[in-house]
């Protein structure tokens, strides 16, 4: 396993963290199409997750050995 395949593994963390701490987010204003912050906030990091698992997921395979990769 290389190096930047161990160290892409922290972009996992990010929407942990980005969600972890509730007051950061635990408000009202400002509102977006008239859900409050608290909802869109948490909403907003749906794709950002997708989008940070996909990366992963793609360096992770172009770093795995022929046999995993389902090659038959």
């Amino acid at each position: 396993m290389s190096l930047v395949s161990r160290w892409v593994y922290l972009l996992l963390t990010i929407p942990f963290l980005g969600t972890l701490w509730v007051p950061l987010y635990d408000h009202v204003q400002p509102t977006l199409f008239g859900f409050p912050f608290f909802y869109w906030y948490q909403l907003a990091w749906v794709p950002v997750s997708v989008t940070l698992t996909a990366i992963v997921y793609l360096v992770r395979r172009s770093n795995a050995p022929n046999d995993l990769k389902g090659d038959a």
